[in-house]
């Protein structure tokens, strides 16, 4: 991992090196157009190994906490052991093979709704903290080698209905896997498709760091087309758009261009940011829009059952099948928004939510007197103390852990209603308010508006993202509360427990801390800066608006290309730059994007706020 000092370096050669005013893809073509005449990116193995060392047949650094800031190589830091790792490898793998075959029969008019459906899932299954069951994987990797197996026929069938011949495609669409009882042969396979062999076939690690940018931007893009599947949402052209991604990677190697990976990492930020609107839509149409809403973070007597992750529609299954039985319901987590939904705080047995972040769970879990359902990430191995107490539901699993497959939550109803729950009311009640989405914000925004005009309010930040364990991220929580007090925040995701238990006041008669809810609301905040970018007649950038994000995994990378796609400029990104992220990679968004690592949170702050100043350091 390079470090904050080293990052500020590579920003200065850029910016004197590359014009400040370029811009989406055309910027960034222009950009390596510029660094391929001074030679800087790598060709030789011998670099590549310098930032992928093969000492094991695993490695992993496809989120934030990875292992000394360089790959996990043994077991993940998120507790994926070797074997699960090899087999999501190989999983991913075969995706490409199964979108090869899909994209051409997309193309000759035959839909494959198995095939759209089945690469979301479980490209979304091999996310940091989702899926850590080899069992699960295995049945993963026997359903995809038999729908490869039936679309190689069908797009064979098809050339041949029409009179055309046959691509002769290459690569993973050639993949047949033999023993697939046998774990161990599937992990062999899986390591001969991983990144070490990858690495040594590339023998570029600017190439290899492309490849993973767009890989892990596509994994969290399916997740988020998971969501909204769920909720009933799906739509043809992004399906068709996640097959163009995995065919191109499919083929794409060392002499591909590249501004051809920059701007397929593009056109990556543009698919996902279709796939919140869709999830916006599914949310907002079932449930309704947000509306603040006062929400208690204390437990309160009685029964209960605590609901983790992102998935609205299992929240209101549970709520439905609890209902009238004396078990009240807690959000955990990403659900904290759900609170907002009137369609959901209907119901008059949630009552709360309780807890933090994701990475808080083993002490959490282990205090919570009743049973927990994980429906989306972030899960982290169990303690014994409530193995006995969780499930997962959807893509979520884990060796050992009970999973729900139907919408019947009765053995997680008869666990509550035999524990105690809590024996008393918190003595030190406390709320917070959340449900702050774009229609509720928008509804006020004429006094926004008059108050920037005026002077009351002088800026606005969006500090969102991921949590996680290191302390650095603390550095989100001290921007937020050295932030002036004419200034307003906006948070959204998990990020924002560092500091949404803590007063904040109000600027123009307005909440200096607005929620906008789960990290796909970024879609939220996006509309609601574009809005008063048209009020204000400016662009995104002209606004009195930093963007300060956190990110930990595939999501956080997927609204990251979401937002470069868009142009958004001069992001404060952190606590560290991704492992993937080689230093011309980092070149590139750099000149073209002004991205910035986090470092100290007074000097970023002041920076935000006086940018003429910081520009001129």
């Amino acid at each position: 991992m390079k470090s904050v000092a080293t990052v500020a370096r590579l920003a200065t050669v850029a910016k004197a090196k590359t014009a400040r005013n370029a811009s989406g893809v055309a910027g960034v073509r222009r950009n390596v157009s510029a660094m391929r005449n001074q030679r800087t990116f790598a060709t030789t193995a011998e670099v590549a190994k310098k930032f992928y060392p093969p000492e094991s047949p695993m490695f992993c650094f496809q989120c934030e906490q990875t292992r000394d800031g360089k790959g996990c190589s043994t077991v993940g830091v998120c507790g994926k052991d070797s074997d699960v790792a090899a087999l999501q490898d190989l999983l991913v793998h075969i995706n490409k093979g199964i979108s090869q075959y899909a994209l051409r029969l997309s193309k000759m008019g035959l839909a494959e709704p198995d095939a759209d459906l089945f690469v979301m899932k479980s490209l979304f299954a091999t996310l940091t903290n989702v899926n850590f069951d080899s069992a699960r994987f295995v049945t993963y990797l026997k359903s995809a080698q038999k729908l490869l197996d039936s679309l190689r026929t069908k797009y064979e069938a098809a050339c041949k209905s029409k009179g055309l011949t046959p691509e002769r495609l290459t690569g993973p669409a050639l993949t047949k896997l033999t023993n697939l009882d046998d774990v161990k042969s599937l992990v062999e396979q899986g390591n001969g498709v991983g990144i070490n062999p990858r690495r040594e076939q590339l023998g570029n690690a600017d190439i290899l760091g492309l490849q993973e940018l767009i890989t892990y931007g596509l994994k969290g893009a399916c997740a988020y087309a998971e969501h909204a599947e769920i909720l009933g949402k799906m739509d043809a052209d992004v399906n068709q758009q996640v097959h163009e991604v995995l065919d191109f990677l499919a083929t794409a190697d060392a002499k591909t261009p590249v501004d051809a990976y920059l701007g397929m990492a593009m056109k990556v930020g543009a698919m996902n940011l279709r796939i919140m609107e869709l999830l916006d839509a599914g949310g907002t149409e079932k449930f309704g829009h947000p509306t603040p809403t006062k929400v208690r973070v204390t437990p309160v007597k009685g029964k209960c059952i605590l609901v983790s992750g992102h998935d609205l529609n299992d929240l209101e299954l549970i709520l439905k099948q609890t209902e009238g039985k004396g078990i009240n319901v807690y959000t955990h987590g990403e659900l904290l928004p759900a609170h907002g939904y009137p369609g959901l705080k209907k119901y008059k047995h949630l009552v709360g939510n309780y807890g933090g972040a994701w990475q808080l769970q083993k002490l959490e879990f282990s205090t919570f007197p009743g049973p927990i359902v994980v429906t989306t990430n972030c899960l982290v191995e169990p303690k014994k103390s409530y193995k006995d107490r969780i499930f997962t539901r959807n893509v979520v699993g884990f060796s050992g852990i009970k999973h729900i497959a139907t919408d019947d939550f009765s053995e997680v109803i008869n666990i509550a209603q035999n524990m105690e729950g809590f024996k008393a009311d918190d003595p030190r009640p406390k709320d917070i308010t959340v449900g702050f989405g774009r229609n509720a914000v928008m509804s006020v925004a004429p006094a926004i508006i008059d108050a920037v005009k005026s002077g009351k309010l002088k800026h606005f930040f969006l500090i969102g993202g991921c949590d996680g364990a290191e302390g650095e991220r603390n550095y989100f929580r001290d921007v937020a509360l050295n932030a002036p007090k004419d200034t307003a925040i906006l948070t959204l995701a998990c990020g924002k427990y560092r500091f949404n238990k803590m007063e904040f006041g109000e600027v123009a008669g307005l909440p200096r801390l607005l929620d906008i809810g789960q990290c796909n609301d970024a879609y939220s905040a996006i509309q609601i800066a574009s809005a008063l970018a048209k009020a204000f007649g400016t662009d995104v950038n002209g606004l009195p608006l930093s963007f300060v994000i956190s990110w930990f995994e595939q999501k956080a990378v997927a609204v990251l290309l979401t937002l470069l796609h868009l142009g958004v400029k001069n992001i404060h990104l952190g606590p560290h730059l991704p492992a993937f992220a080689t230093p011309n990679m980092l070149n590139i968004l750099v000149s073209t994007f002004g991205l910035k690592p986090t470092g100290n949170a007074a000097i970023d702050l002041d920076a935000m706020l006086n940018p003429k100043k910081a520009a001129s350091m």
